[in-house]
């Protein structure tokens, strides 16, 4: 196939960070999110994307109690790169260049050397026992993770923005009431808070005028930061950037190798005030990638994964067996701070630089060692964020799901290495997802209560829910030797006794031969969406957790990416329209009617031939308002209005934005007012009959 400069901008920037959004490779090559989609579908289907890999410089320092620690290092590392390396770890009392093998000498110091030899010997353990001929995970070394109910505001400094002086407002689509969702939106009703391109800007409703700007490039120690999202609590708002990479001059790759290697900027928190003119109260750093966050009250979750900064000998005509016994050998000589990832903080001219402790870790009773997880806590009515509070828990995960009360953390166990199979080949996926459940009932931080597993992989955070005690959660099997065609899917019930979520119960059987594309747990009541040719949409009664089952079943063509509950037993879907054979023909919206869970029906549809929704990955582009039956939701690069009620489905119009940034990708309402939002600018529009009120231009 042919690619132009568009593709090979897009695949420079999916090296850099695999986890990238398509609206976030959007921003960056000019192009809409379904647009950027579209073209990676392209290069996955024509084999030109294949899969990721990444180097990264081991983290060289050591940490016991008052010790000299030689420090070798990988590639041409210069004593300024040293140093550079060393500097910022407040255990590190010197570091000294030498003769000899070693490259530096590192004198550090640490309180707690009983613990922390425990934990470095569970983690070297559990490392030695994963690692693989190319290292831990899907890399021959360790790299960057390649692949993001309103409360009473207390009268408080940052909280001074009350609800009750606040218009009639939407807010982020959210999963769980109790636990907002970073967007790249806020609205109190008073003020619009939006980020792109790295500028916040603050928008009065009433007058439509901007009232606030802060660069963020220039209002900060970073430059160039990757998507940034927001939570709002009050008078302050905490800005999360997913950092990007940047080349190491200093890893040493082999000559086949497609990219240099890589190393993480890492996470970056940003406290602003906007009381008066918005300003900067503080800042956070952390080595490790961020997951998502939730914000309860003014309390802030944000979740992290970091890897063992392990640089592991690269042997190509080595057996398996001579390079496990070598990265085993890294593993064994490595120390704590490989696992433990450091962070700083600022707060005006003072900062604070620390690593996460050993007394903060927890190790589930299944862990490979590979992977930490990291929660970290923030009170957004405090002049500043401090060290996050961190809680760390030795596992994997890629799926966040809150609410009030609970964080659950799931992911799917890494690949395992063939052995004998080619360096490039294909790993066997293992076929469970653990979860990690934390208890964030109080404010601060939270306490890591205990885990379970399931077999199969989730799709998204809506396959997780919480209900009396019990945690339901929905997951595809897929046949690993061969072909999907003997795939299922299942909901199962967890409940937690001690520290082990045990299984209670479990409906399976769903969708033979299909994957799920969608859940919504309803109460009692889950709705799962299974797709190969035909749309299953069933519901399953869960009233009893030990006993679920499945009560009713409606097949139709294509299938549904989102669903959302609507009043009077309606269920909306939100996907794509297939033909018989399972070929996407463009977007679809259905509405069902599911009183009866026996009987599902489909009392209505919309259709637009070719498009799509970027709603269909992302939950937050949606926007209802129940009292009117107002529907809004992207359709390629617009918003397009519908009103549903009654049992139908109505077109009302659609909302554009000008110029090649204008993708819309946002919509709420303050008032009777709608605003959308894009990286052009903000629109103001009559939700009634999508006449344009106002445009605020991007500057």
């Amino acid at each position: 196939m042919q690619i132009d400069a568009v593709d090979q901008r897009i695949i420079a920037l999916l090296v850099a960070d695999a986890r990238a959004s398509y609206a976030d490779i959007g921003q960056r090559v000019s192009l809409s999110a379904p647009a950027v989609k579209r073209r990676v579908d392209r290069l996955r289907a024509a084999g030109v994307i294949r899969g990721f890999t990444t180097v990264v410089d081991p983290a060289a320092v050591g940490w016991t109690t008052e010790a000299f620690v030689e420090l070798f290092c990988a590639g041409r590392t210069t004593p300024a790169q040293i140093g550079t390396a060393v500097r910022r770890h407040p255990e590190v009392v010197g570091a000294y260049t030498v003769s000899g093998e070693a490259d530096a000498l590192v004198h550090l110091r640490a309180a707690d050397i009983a613990h922390l030899e425990e934990a470095l010997a569970g983690l070297r353990a559990a490392a030695a026992a994963s690692v693989g001929p190319w290292g831990l995970g899907d890399g021959w070394r360790t790299g960057v993770d390649l692949g993001m109910a309103a409360e009473a505001r207390a009268a408080a400094p940052g909280a001074r923005v009350t609800a009750e002086s606040a218009p009639e407002h939407s807010g982020t689509n959210n999963h769980e009431a109790g636990a907002d969702e970073p967007d790249q939106v806020k609205t109190d009703g008073r003020r619009i808070v939006t980020v792109t391109r790295g500028v916040l800007r603050v928008v009065d409703p009433a007058t439509r005028q901007v009232t606030g700007r802060l660069d963020l490039d220039r209002a900060t120690p970073w430059r160039g930061s990757g998507a940034h999202t927001l939570l709002l609590h009050g008078d302050r708002v905490l800005i999360l950037a997913r950092a990007g990479v940047h080349p190491d001059p200093a890893a040493v790759v082999p000559e086949t190798a497609t990219s240099r290697a890589a190393i993480p900027d890492g996470t970056r928190l940003i406290l602003v005030d906007l009381a008066n003119a918005p300003t900067v109260l503080g800042t956070y750093r952390i080595d490790a990638s961020l997951i998502d966050a939730r914000l309860t009250g003014p309390t802030a979750r944000v979740v992290v994964r970091s890897r063992p900064r392990l640089a592991f000998p690269y042997a190509e005509r080595a057996s398996d067996a001579e390079r496990i016994a070598a990265n085993r050998a890294v593993i064994a000589a490595a120390d704590v701070a490989a696992w433990l990832p450091a962070y700083e903080s600022t707060a005006g001219e003072q900062s604070h630089a620390g690593r996460v402790g050993c007394d903060r870790l927890s190790q589930p009773a299944t862990w490979s060692g590979g992977s930490m997880l990291t929660v970290l806590s923030f009170d957004l009515t405090a002049g500043r964020l401090g060290d996050g509070d961190p809680v760390s828990v030795a596992a994997d995960a890629d799926t966040v799901y809150g609410t009030g009360q609970s964080l659950y953390l799931a992911g799917q166990r890494p690949p395992v290495d063939q052995p004998g199979a080619p360096r490039w080949g294909r790993r066997v996926h293992q076929q469970i997802t653990d979860v990690y459940q934390f208890d964030t009932a109080a404010p601060g931080r939270p306490r890591y209560v205990g885990a379970g597993s399931v077999p199969g992989w989730l799709i998204n955070q809506y396959a997780l829910s919480e209900w009396q005690g019990h945690l339901r959660v929905a997951t595809t099997v897929d046949d690993v030797q061969a072909t999907r065609s003997r795939s299922e899917s299942g909901v199962h019930v967890l409940r937690r006794e001690g520290e082990t979520l045990i299984p209670v119960g479990a409906a399976t059987g769903l969708g033979r031969g299909e994957r799920i594309y969608s859940v919504r747990f309803l109460g009692g009541v889950g709705y799962v969406v299974t797709f190969r040719q035909t749309d299953p949409l069933y519901t399953v009664d869960l009233a009893d957790p030990a006993a679920p089952r499945v009560t009713g079943e409606l097949k139709i063509t294509g299938y549904s990416a989102y669903l959302h509950p609507l009043p009077d037993g309606r269920l909306l879907g939100v996907g794509q329209e297939a033909d018989r054979r399972g070929r996407t023909q463009g977007l679809q919206v259905s509405l069902f009617d599911v009183r009866d869970p026996a009987r599902p029906i489909r009392l209505d549809r919309w259709h637009v031939p070719g498009a799509y929704s970027a709603l269909e990955y992302d939950s937050h582009a949606f926007l209802h308002r129940p009292e009117t039956g107002l529907v809004a939701l992207p359709v390629d690069d617009h918003v397009r209005l519908l009103r549903v009620t009654d049992g139908t489905i109505r077109a009302v119009g659609t909302v554009t934005h000008p110029g090649p940034a204008g993708a819309v990708t946002r919509s709420l309402l303050v008032g009777d007012v709608l605003w959308t939002v894009s990286d052009a600018g903000l629109r103001a529009t009559d939700p009634a009959t999508a006449r344009s009120l106002g445009w605020l231009p991007a500057t």
